[in-house]
């Protein structure tokens, strides 16, 4: 660490180091690690190159502390999940989170898919550790549940794939969502249909024993022509 960064930093250095958080966040966002410069970087932040490399010494850096910020970010909803809490309250509430974090940081999102995009070069220990073992923990609570009766079964790594799936979309996708809803906010109905829908598809099995949506396809007793319909693509 530098001797820069180990002291105190005066209110000026902690506004121009956020700065250039944000405006490498937009950079980066829009146009990915390769098409970003320190000097679009330093336009954005409204102060010179020799400035921002004062803060920081080189373009990797700055990269290297958004993702380190967005991760924890990210992160912190699934870990919320609480084990000793109501099955259905926690994933729906898990879901509420994270639409709500597309909603709220749409560039963070999109920062996050270049990078999954261009292969993960600055996170894949990341995710094959710390990501790989939260999802794991969670993903036991889940079977456990499923497993008690208390949501229908479902396969518990999938399911979590869907929920970012279905909520990252409103966010990495926000340009296409709102042309074909003619540029209206998206967020306030997809709040409704989203809990809806993995309200219905979690429910636990009836006492005729009709499973709940996610676990129907593909099993037997599931509606017919489904047999591929939970297959991932």
């Amino acid at each position: 660490m530098s001797e820069t960064a180990k002291r105190p930093r005066t209110r000026i250095q902690a506004r121009n180091r956020q700065a250039i958080l944000d405006a490498g966040l937009d950079c980066f966002s829009e146009a990915g690690f390769r098409g970003t410069t320190l000097d679009r970087i330093a336009r954005g932040a409204g102060l010179s190159k020799p400035n921002v490399l004062y803060y920081f010494p080189s373009k990797d850096a700055i990269y290297e502390a958004l993702l380190e910020r967005l991760l924890k970010t990210w992160l912190d909803p699934l870990a919320e999940l609480d084990p000793g809490g109501d099955p259905r309250g926690e994933l729906l509430a898990y879901v509420a989170r994270k639409l709500e974090m597309s909603r709220l940081f749409p560039r963070e999102s999109r920062l996050f898919a270049n990078e999954i995009l261009a292969g993960a070069p600055r996170i894949g220990p990341i995710l094959s550790g710390e990501l790989r073992a939260l999802v794991d923990e969670k993903a036991a609570v889940i079977r456990g549940w499923a497993n008690a009766g208390r949501i229908a079964p479902v396969d518990p790594h999938h399911l979590i794939f869907s929920i970012w799936a279905l909520t990252q979309h409103y966010a990495d996708f926000d340009v296409q969502v709102r042309a074909v809803l003619g540029g209206a906010d998206p967020f306030p109905a997809a709040e409704g249909f989203l809990a809806a829908m993995f309200d219905r598809a979690l429910a636990p099995e009836t006492a005729a024993g009709a499973p709940g949506a996610l676990h129907a396809a593909g099993r037997p007793g599931g509606p017919p022509g489904d047999a591929g319909a939970g297959r991932s693509r």
